[in-house]
């Protein structure tokens, strides 16, 4: 069963992740074997969408798949695995999508003959309808028991994914990774837009402003990594500039934007001295340690 080049893939959960992939996997034509939902409408409009079948009882789905991926919330997934050890799953592969969990959570479920993995997209499954089409370029990580590990990696091999096999042990430091990255990310966007609206800029002006130089910034570490596309005072070894940020900041009493200003700072201290190895700069690390 496990070298059948075209699994049927069944999914638990018919939310934003699981309608995405459904989509996804039949674009590639790959079977999806059908949708079970606690709402059985949800499950009905995934399996239009997907061009599969609705399924009443967890069992159906679990009986007409041989790949299950649980795309539930992260708080439902240990309950669907209580659900599912009333079933057979001798042979099955199991799935969750969770970034945060790792495929431990199967551990009692491959007492009876299942396979789990945790299989993460790295991409912002944010539209239900849409984010299928962009998914090509996600890598998928994925983690769990070695003994089919290959299956799913070929799997989205085979669909032309970038995959990434990580273990159940780094699955924390991983996910802190991702969330630095991207939603981090929009709180440092929200505490600009604060700062500048602070100078008298409006809510809407000050994306306007930022909008531009936020984009540009973030495909120019995409095509030329960090060191390429740092720019600014750091980089400039403008130590007069960064002791003018620091002032204004203590001037207004915005503890949390020196904080964060001093933090990333010195991360943009480390990458200026692998661009500029026979630059000096000390000053600059004085005049961020002395504030720290």
């Amino acid at each position: 069963m496990m070298h059948d080049g075209n699994l049927s893939i069944g999914f638990i959960g018919a939310g934003r992740v699981g309608v995405t992939l459904g989509r996804y996997f039949i674009g590639k034509n790959l079977t999806v074997s059908g949708y079970f939902s606690k709402t059985y409408a949800h499950a009905c409009e995934a399996a239009a969408f997907t061009h599969s079948k609705s399924c009443q009882t967890m069992e159906e789905l679990v009986k007409s798949s041989q790949v299950i991926f649980i795309t539930v919330p992260d708080a439902g997934i240990h309950e669907v695995c209580l659900q599912l050890k009333d079933y057979e799953l001798r042979d099955k592969i199991l799935c969750h999508c969770s970034g945060a969990l790792s495929a431990r959570v199967f551990a009692e479920l491959e007492s009876k003959g299942a396979y789990g993995y945790s299989v993460h997209p790295v991409f912002a499954i944010n539209d239900k309808e849409n984010s299928y089409k962009e998914i090509s370029k996600a890598c998928f990580t994925v983690e769990g028991n070695e003994e089919k590990l290959s299956v799913i990696r070929e799997l989205f091999v085979r669909l032309g994914n970038p995959v990434q096999v990580i273990s159940g042990e780094n699955k924390d430091k991983y996910h802190a990774s991702m969330v630095m990255a991207s939603n981090l990310v929009i709180g440092l966007y929200h505490m600009s837009k604060k700062l500048l609206e602070e100078c008298g800029f409006s809510a809407a002006s000050s994306g306007e402003v930022l909008n531009p130089l936020f984009l540009n910034n973030a495909v120019s570490i995409c095509e030329k990594g960090c060191a390429g596309a740092l720019t600014g005072p750091v980089d400039r070894n403008d130590v007069p500039t960064v002791k003018k940020h620091l002032a204004a900041f203590a001037k207004t009493g915005n503890a949390a934007a020196t904080e964060v200003y001093l933090r990333l700072s010195e991360e943009l201290l480390e990458i200026a001295k692998e661009k500029y190895p026979d630059r000096e700069y000390e000053e600059m690390k004085r005049a961020l340690c002395e504030n720290l």
